[in-house]
């Protein structure tokens, strides 16, 4: 089976079209027609370098499918199924067992190897050059091979070309708050940026009953859009004084909850300072940029705690039938948050995103899909 992608042959180098050979399926995988895929900020982060992988390699890992074949040894799901694709993780380690698969102790092996635990590729250039997949998924192409455990299936009614980014992106901003942060009903939190991460996590507070939600960005129609999907209060910090609006709203005594999706030091370091005594602080963005702090004035005597949360400390399988039925509900209206783009269009979606224009791009492989 032969499949187009798109390739990032070298660090730093556009992405190029090519045909590929898919590998044989394994007893634990399916071949999936990729549908749709979103863009995430990691995509980009792995292209030009600042999280490793070997190249070449077909990004992309926020994928929504059909299956087309399935594995011997594959139970639960059959051909014409209706999947997201997520990150990948063994179901072995006592991570996985007790509920934590994005704690996979082999998590940097399957998802950013490129190659499934054998050494092997599941896509081939002509050559017989192997091509790494990402999340082994790599759903910047029209077909993929993936193991089992990256599936979670959805309902045939539901638009499946919206529902990627919910294997990543959505995903994590979301669970920072649901599963990470657990605000009580009532309190309060501030979220900064309102990219799609930003935007998930805000809605997240928004079902978890919060009762002040304070978007901060620096762009205006952002936060207007933020104040749209449910938050009480918006801060330009650029325009304005972020603590002296923190302080205003909450009586001076900070916010309980504060997440950071930028990734920018001195972003981070205002999220931690806004943060009431007790409260909790979680910078979710990969950005690897360093935050700096003095643990007795900003942790220890205002007992300020900082939590680690990865891919929203989810469980997929769960999650994002959880989001589904949020969104149907109308809880979580991630078709306000996207734009489609022909898959040849991928240059385009992801300057879209660079210059947050598109606050999630997604890519349309099969455009003669259409909701049942």
């Amino acid at each position: 089976m032969n499949a187009t992608a798109a390739i990032v042959n070298e660090v730093g180098g556009d992405y190029e079209f090519e045909d590929l050979k898919l590998a044989d399926l394994g007893h634990d995988e399916v071949l999936v027609r990729i549908v749709a895929s979103g863009i995430c900020h990691s995509d980009e982060s792995i292209r030009t370098g600042t999280v490793p992988v070997p190249t070449p390699a077909v990004l992309g890992h926020e994928g929504s499918g059909i299956i087309e074949q399935v594995g011997g040894a594959v139970k639960g799901f059959e051909v014409g199924d209706h999947v997201v694709l997520a990150y990948t993780y063994c179901g072995m380690c006592a991570n996985c067992r007790s509920g934590q698969p994005s704690s996979c102790v082999k998590y940097n092996e399957l998802n950013m190897s490129g190659r499934r635990e054998d050494g092997s590729a599941m896509f081939t250039k002509s050559d017989g050059t192997p091509v790494s997949s990402l999340s082994l998924q790599g759903s910047f192409s029209t077909r993929s091979v993936v193991p089992v455990n990256n599936l979670t299936k959805v309902d045939k009614d539901i638009d499946l070309r919206l529902l990627g980014p919910l294997g990543c992106g959505f995903l994590t901003g979301s669970g920072a708050v649901i599963h990470g942060l657990r605000p009580e009903t009532g309190s309060s939190v501030a979220v900064f940026g309102t990219g799609a991460v930003g935007l998930a996590a805000m809605m997240a507070a928004v079902i978890e009953g919060c009762s002040t939600i304070i978007a901060v960005d620096i762009h205006d129609s952002r936060l207007e859009l933020a104040a749209e999907l449910g938050a009480t209060h918006t801060i330009n910090s650029r325009t304005e004084s972020l603590d002296e609006r923190i302080d205003e709203l909450t009586g001076g005594a900070g916010v309980d909850y504060a997440v950071d999706t930028t990734g920018v030091p001195a972003v981070m370091k205002s999220a931690l300072n806004v943060v009431a005594t007790g409260g909790s602080f979680a910078p979710v963005s990969a950005s690897g940029k360093p935050l700096e702090f003095v643990p007795v004035s900003d942790l220890i005597f205002p007992k300020r705690n900082i939590i680690g949360v990865f891919m929203g400390n989810s469980v997929p399988q769960i999650a994002i039938t959880q989001l589904i039925r949020h969104y149907r509900e109308g809880r979580f209206p991630i078709d306000r948050l996207v734009r489609f783009f022909d898959f040849g269009n991928i240059s385009q979606a992801v300057e879209s995103s660079l210059s947050g224009e598109v606050v999630k791009p997604i890519l349309v492989m099969d455009p003669s899909y259409r909701p049942a």
